[in-house]
């Protein structure tokens, strides 16, 4: 058995912390917020068991990567050029990219903006959205009493100084509230308009305490990520909230484009991101604009952190995917 190894890349003049097990062909996996490389644990020995090479970075901001000063150094384009360095710097031509949450649209973003590097593309949690024809931050909801959660993040320092005051417990209270374990029929501030933070509260408030951790997250894995953003904070995360604007703006040559290597979606049924408004549309649309999809996976009573709540059931549909190309 072939353990995790961890080294540092220079990659797009930045320098990346990257985790990897195995050899063979490249399968690299874009993790999402507030998370780091270790989301993708359980992927990496299947992946290494099966014959691949599982490389699963720290993103531009996050955990031992490094943490540009400026709000615009995290762009798609940004992003995504991470990513191409990384092949570089692995001496790699071709790779299948994966991506949950935030590192999906960078997933997918890979697979469309190069597709000569990135031959087949894994969605997890955010389906691909082809660009709208306005700012997405000019029709997220927001009302006298509430603001979607998005425009909350805009505004540098606010989130974190909340997020940052005690890292452990908005890590327990996200992760929990954030999961299929969570009981969502129960009344409560989460479940009283999808995204919705307060304006007289925080971020949090709308969080739940967990009187015991689910069985797919230990007190040792939330040690883990506690201790990588005690150390790097949560501004390069949120940084990534501050561009969704920027992005539309700098993709517009791209509109309607459609991504066209094959690609695997796969979601909980019970994620948050699966419940914003129109996102079922979308998803039940996906093939309009990703004409290779080889599959659309719901997973049952599984929420947001896919493939940490469900590592058996996305490595097996992960597995069937690559082995099919």
């Amino acid at each position: 058995m072939n353990p995790i190894t961890h080294r540092t890349v220079d990659s797009n003049g930045i320098c990346i912390h990257i985790a990897e097990q195995g050899t063979g062909p490249l399968v690299l996996m874009c993790h999402g917020f507030p998370e780091s490389w270790y989301s993708w644990r359980h992927q990496m020995q299947a992946l290494a068991d099966a014959g691949y090479h599982a490389v699963a970075p720290d993103m531009r901001g996050y955990g031992q990567s490094d943490r540009p000063a400026g709000i615009d150094q995290y762009s798609l384009f940004h992003l995504v050029g991470d990513m191409v360095g990384i092949l570089d710097a692995l001496n790699e031509k071709h790779a299948v990219i994966a991506g949950h949450d935030w590192g999906a649209p960078v997933a997918w973003h890979c697979a469309l903006l190069r597709p000569d590097l990135f031959r087949a593309v894994i969605g997890l949690s955010v389906p691909y959205r082809p660009r709208g024809s306005v700012a997405p931050t000019s029709v997220m909801p927001q009302n006298d009493d509430a603001w979607f959660y998005q425009l909350y993040f805009q505004s540098p320092g606010a989130a974190e100084a909340e997020l940052e005051a005690d890292p452990r417990m908005s890590l327990r209270r996200i992760l929990y509230s954030g999961s299929g374990d969570y009981p969502r029929k129960n009344p409560g501030p989460a479940t009283s308009g999808v995204g919705m933070v307060p304006r007289s509260g925080g971020f949090l408030s709308r969080m739940h305490e967990a009187q015991k951790l689910p069985s797919w997250l230990s007190e040792a894995d939330l040690d883990f990520y506690a201790d990588q953003f005690r150390q790097s904070g949560f501004r390069g995360g949120l940084n990534w909230y501050r561009n969704i604007d920027r992005n539309w703006e700098l993709t517009a040559p791209y509109t309607r484009a459609p991504i066209t290597v094959p690609a695997l979606y796969m979601a909980g049924e019970l994620d948050l991101v699966v419940a914003f408004p129109r996102m079922r549309e979308v998803i039940a649309d996906l093939k309009r604009y990703i004409p290779q999809l080889h599959e659309t996976v719901m997973l049952p009573g599984c929420g947001h952190w896919t493939q940490q709540e469900r590592a058996a059931e996305v490595n097996q549909h992960m597995l069937a995917f690559l082995h099919a190309l």
